[in-house]
Formats: structure tokens, sequence, C-alpha cells
């Protein structure tokens, strides 16, 4: 994944950080042929900054339940 906006580099150092980062990335921007983590994903859930329809979206895949 290439970024211009970001230092990865620094970003990388702090691991809760670019695991948020890293996953807003992909799911905003696609996926470049990999596959979510489902649990990164439930793990930092409240501080994911997602389209909020992305994010209903996701909450269906993964708490089918709940609706």
């Amino acid at each position: 994944m290439r970024n211009w906006s970001v230092n990865i580099k620094e970003l990388k150092k702090d691991k809760k950080q670019y695991a948020i980062w890293k996953l807003e990335q992909m799911v905003n921007f696609g996926l470049a042929g990999k596959k979510l983590n489902r649990r990164e994903i439930k793990k930092y859930w409240p501080l994911l900054n997602l389209d909020k329809n992305k994010k209903k979206y996701l909450s269906v895949l993964l708490w089918p339940k709940r609706f």
C-alpha cells in the first residue's frame, strides 16, 4: 500500500494507530487484493473512522445476529 500523505515509518512506531490507519485505508480505498482481519476490525471497531454506510454494512457482516 502506497500513501504519499502519511509517513508510514513514523506511524509504524505506534502499533495501535498504525493498525487503525491501515484498516481505515483498506476499507475506504480498497483492499489491494488483501483480506481484512476480522479480529482486528472487531478490536478497533469503536475507533475506526469510516463512512457511516460502509460501517453499517460491515457491522451486518461482523454481527449478523444483531439484525
